[in-house]
């Protein structure tokens, strides 16, 4: 995936077409209101790759963002029932739309003084911060989307990954539809 352009990832399941999405609800902020989601996916066998939830600029609302996949028909149910629950405000998937969107990682490499500044390069490449540092581990965030999360993990890991925090994606609309 790029920045700009966004295309659902496909892969060919017998004839279906399973494909990720990503969808953003709106929903209001009141106790239950993720459990109820979190209730329908489970109950109806449904998968969640990535879930993320946040206050948005309404301090009522909450905007979850949930990636998850299916053929258009399992989608289609998907967002018909997150619609009728009781919270929801507004469903939108987001796959066919222009969107952007970006996770966040937190990586524990082991490091030596030997080793630090090849790390240190790798996190440079990535515009990645070190936000941590002890004599035998370097602490890296970094932003972006999956594919270059992905990237500066498999980057990183021949030093040796102590530990991985990784949000999942979050995701807007984009309004500007134009060239640049």
């Amino acid at each position: 995936m790029t920045q700009t352009s966004h295309v659902a990832g496909t892969r060919s399941n017998g004839e279906e077409q399973v494909k990720k999405h990503t969808i953003s609800i709106l929903v209001e902020n009141k106790f239950g209101a993720f459990n109820r989601i979190a209730g329908l996916f489970a109950a109806k066998g449904y998968n969640i790759d990535s879930l993320t939830v946040g206050p948005t600029e309404e301090e009522d609302v909450s905007r979850m963002t949930i990636v998850t996949r299916g053929d258009d028909q399992i989608i289609e149910q998907i967002i018909k029932q997150l619609n009728k629950l009781i919270d929801t405000i507004k469903v939108i998937d987001l796959t066919f739309e222009s969107f952007v969107d970006r996770e966040l990682v937190l990586v524990k490499v082991q490091s030596t003084t030997s080793t630090r500044p090849e790390i240190m390069q790798v996190a440079e490449i990535f515009r990645a911060k070190v936000v941590d540092i002890s004599p035998k581990t370097l602490t890296l965030e970094a932003t972006g989307s999956q594919q270059k999360v992905d990237a500066i993990i498999k980057m990183v890991k021949p030093f040796g990954i102590k530990e991985i925090a990784r949000t999942g994606r979050v995701a807007i609309k984009r309004e500007f539809q134009g060239e640049v």
